[in-house]
């Protein structure tokens, strides 16, 4: 059909000629027009050719690409393996819809990109934690925290303990008996959530310094923590989807989850569910933590201090199972919150990589609550872990799950650091 409007439009043009013949002036030359319009008729079969051939030669591409990717396996349903999945899953994976393209009529593969860009997996002992507790008095200062500058206190936002910074440039470092030493190891991780109230991005700034600037001021850097954005060592990267973002925009109130992760020299930081700063050699040795509000009515909950261990498949080499605090919840559900995907990634490439791999997961929990409540919820949390895995693309015979609620502690219960530690999902081999 497209074709033939073709050869209509140029079958105009000719019937345009010859009615110019027939009305222009006698004296003008015959034998010119019967030479015009021999020319538009073969001038109308060459393009006529023309077009008829890139059709059929783009069919023949087609059908080769087709047949190559028959071939390949890519025209397969529910053929899809673990590993072909790995590349799909919640590790970050960013492609083209497609991996071809076109242009100038010519079919162009596409490259397929891969991007981790959530690889956070928290340290697997816990130095350092504060919710903060509930037992913390509304109104107080912060028990587990020293003050450097500023004023900070105990607030309650939506039921849950909060702690508030009251005061323009508020300064707070953890409270702890080596607090003038450097009390992080060589490979750690920092969590926190932080609560930007309506306002502008300029005035809307949280600092987290990698010393106790109150009792080792040491040569630091310092992590700027903005409603959209990260800013590490001068290098500002905005979250996705908020480039186009202005410093003078005013923000909605919101949450936004912050983790940072050190390993010996090398210094990566997060938001939400994303790596923005990623620095292979940091010249600093980070010896404390100091976080700074540049604001009033910001508030952190939920932060944690965590020493690294050892890789996952190591540990199952040699231990047998993966024990893994970093996997939360909501409180007292079993949904899972999307920090949690961090070391779930690990452990689906784990297993993705090592199809011999089997593993039982199992949930704990601290003692807080009654024994049959925690039994409950820790064999939910370990079936929803579970089910996570098996929509990832893990097969369901490769998994199970189970529940020991607070039967089976590897800390104290009386500390939040021991607490912490103990609210974990184990990944045991079977």
């Amino acid at each position: 059909m497209k074709n033939l409007n073709f050869k209509n439009k140029l079958l105009f043009k000719l019937l345009l000629l010859i009615g110019i013949f027939f009305v222009a002036p006698q004296h003008v030359d015959a034998q010119f027009f019967k030479k015009l319009v021999k020319k538009a008729e073969q001038k109308i079969e060459r393009e006529a050719d023309k077009r008829s051939e890139r059709r059929v030669n783009k069919k023949i591409d087609k059908t080769f690409d087709d047949a190559e990717d028959t071939i390949d396996g890519k025209n397969k349903k529910d053929k899809t393996t673990e590993k072909e999945k790995a590349n799909k899953s919640t590790q970050g994976y960013s492609s083209n819809s497609e991996n071809t393209s076109q242009q100038n009529g010519t079919t162009v593969k596409q490259p397929n990109v891969v991007w981790n860009k959530f690889d956070f997996v928290p340290g697997d002992t816990v130095i350092f934690e504060d919710g903060p507790s509930t037992d913390e008095e509304n109104g107080e200062f912060p028990s587990r925290w020293d003050l450097y500058k500023g004023n900070a206190e105990i607030g309650n936002v939506d039921g849950e303990n909060v702690i508030m910074f009251l005061s323009h440039q508020s300064y707070i470092i953890p409270y702890l008996k080596n607090s003038n030493e450097d009390y992080l190891p060589d490979v750690f991780t920092v969590e926190l959530d932080v609560w930007f109230a309506k306002g502008y991005t300029t005035s809307n700034r949280l600092w987290i310094y990698l010393c106790d600037q109150k009792n080792n001021r040491q040569k630091t850097e310092r992590l700027v923590v903005m409603p959209h954005a990260l800013s590490f060592m001068d290098s500002d990267k905005s979250y996705p989807g908020t480039e186009k973002i202005g410093w003078s925009k005013e923000l909605e109130g919101s949450w936004k989850h912050i983790s940072m992760a050190y390993t010996k020299g090398k210094y990566k930081a997060y938001f939400n569910d994303t790596r923005l700063i990623n620095v292979p050699h940091l010249e600093i040795n980070p010896s404390g933590i100091t976080i700074e509000a540049g604001n009033d009515n910001m508030y952190i909950k939920n932060i944690r201090i965590a020493k690294g261990g050892v890789k996952y498949y190591d540990r199952v080499l040699s231990e047998g199972k993966i024990i893994v605090n970093g996997i939360k919840f909501d409180v007292n559900k079993a949904s899972l919150k999307a920090e949690s995907m961090g070391p779930i990634n690990e452990i689906y490439k784990l297993m993705v990589d090592n199809p011999t791999i089997n593993f039982s997961v199992e949930g704990h929990t601290d003692s807080d609550g009654s024994d049959v409540t925690n039994m409950t919820l820790s064999k939910e949390r370990g079936k929803s872990v579970m089910n996570k895995l098996i929509a990832m693309g893990i097969a369901p015979n490769r998994l199970k799950s189970d529940g020991f609620g607070e039967s089976k502690p590897i800390d104290n219960n009386s500390t939040p650091e021991g607490k912490a530690n103990n609210r974990r999902v184990e990944f045991v081999k079977f």
